[in-house]
């Protein structure tokens, strides 16, 4: 009997995978329609294609450039609000785009949606690319009639997303530049300069010189790495492994949230960052149409933050419960007073994604302040432990050195 592979759609959008046994096309078709399903792609499997292998799915692919993103979603608003039919706009970008990895997720969408897919279900089939926020907006967009408005709004808070997250990175760039030179700097000071200066002043001294505290610290220090090696950067290495892997767990990831929140100097910049992403996401879904419960849900996924995360889906029970937004809001620390004001002028006027761009928009503003703030302290910061650095293997050579003058004086 023939086997057919199929690609289907299920009562709640989502893509299944499959294969069945029927004798014909048409009776594979009438038994997906029966389990419930939409077929999109049915197709015959001969013998030899049971048993080929694929090296794609093995083979990962690059992720789509976030500036990529951005520009095919103005071109998309732009293409569509002119009257360009969503198809032939697609084939328009896949042709001229000149990301690759953005040419094969625009191929994968055309076909889906020549298929018969709608467009908001082809993106979803791409979370890598596009999340939960872009085919939520997309879909509300083809539902309201307006996804070139719906697109030209996903553009521009893809825009100040990138913005805000480069220039977080920006500042992180320069302190972390110095804390790995600093780092390579002590190891080369133990390895190479260290067993050499405590050679000289063996040779000065004799073995049984008296050397001070911090000197021999130093040597000791020395002797471990020079001759430990073989264990002390396999237990480095491993230690951090074991940290970064502890960090990705459910568990570690929200104590490490928690933890971030409340360090000073770093706590208030995460928590601006994070009502600032709440403000701007929350307002653009609510812009699209979506309805407020599944607003929270998307917002909650894209914080990026899990103490945010259970915070807003905490509030979507509450409100599905008949409270109001803005009171849920005003209840939880984390987000500062003028949050739930503005959240309730909104509610009053029916305008809440006009006045959260406002607060998204203030605390974009204040975390642009923080960081220069931060990163004009960070610097006479680094400078004064590197320095102390310096001048603490400095002292553990220059001391012996006066001792062995003083003596050889005597």
């Amino acid at each position: 009997m023939p086997n057919f592979k199929y690609i289907a759609l299920d009562n709640k959008q989502q893509p299944v995978n499959g294969r069945l046994d029927q004798p014909d096309r048409a009776s594979a078709i009438a038994t997906l329609v029966k389990q419930g399903l939409r077929p999109i792609s049915l197709h015959e499997v001969t013998l030899g294609s049971q048993f080929s292998f694929d090296f794609r799915k093995y083979i990962k692919t690059r992720k789509v450039k976030p500036d990529s993103l951005v520009m095919m979603t103005r071109q998309l608003s732009a293409m569509i609000g002119a009257g360009v039919p969503i198809l032939r706009s697609l084939n328009s970008l896949q042709a001229h785009a000149e990301d690759p990895a953005l040419q094969n997720v625009l191929s994968s969408v055309i076909k889906d949606v020549q298929g018969g897919v709608a467009f908001g279900d082809a993106l979803a089939k791409h979370p890598e690319t596009f999340n939960d926020i872009y085919v939520n907006m997309v879909r509300a967009g083809e539902a309201a009639g307006i996804l070139d408005e719906i697109l030209k709004r996903l553009a521009y808070q893809q825009e100040k997303n990138s913005s805000m997250l480069k220039k977080v990175r920006g500042a992180m760039a320069y302190p972390t530049v110095i804390f790995c030179v600093t780092i390579i700097a002590f190891f080369g000071l133990m390895i190479f300069i260290i067993p050499q200066i405590g050679k000289i002043l063996t040779d000065l001294g004799g073995p049984n010189a008296h050397l001070p505290g911090i000197t021999l610290f130093m040597l000791a220090i020395s002797h471990l790495i020079v001759n430990f090696w073989y264990l002390i950067f396999p237990a480095i290495g491993g230690s951090i492994y074991g940290v970064i892997h502890y960090l990705h767990t459910p568990r570690g990831r929200s104590q490490f949230h928690h933890l971030i929140i409340n360090v000073p100097g770093v706590g208030p910049i995460v928590r601006k960052v994070a009502v600032a992403r709440f403000a701007r996401t929350f307002s653009a879904l609510m812009g699209a149409g979506v309805a407020v419960l599944e607003c929270l849900r998307v917002t909650a996924r894209a914080m990026g933050n899990v103490v945010y995360e259970e915070a807003l889906n905490d509030a979507a029970k509450q409100v599905k419960n008949g409270k109001q937004l803005s009171a849920v809001i005003a209840a939880n620390p984390l987000f500062p007073a003028i949050v739930p004001q503005m959240l309730a002028v909104g509610e009053e006027t029916g305008q809440t994604d006009a006045v959260l761009v406002k607060v998204a928009d203030f605390y974009e503003e204040e975390v642009d302040n923080s960081i220069n703030s931060i990163s004009s302290i960070i610097e006479p910061v680094i400078i004064v432990l590197m320095g102390s650095m310096v001048g603490l293997i400095a002292a553990s050579v220059m001391l012996p050195i006066a001792q062995l003058s003083t003596s050889i004086q005597q």
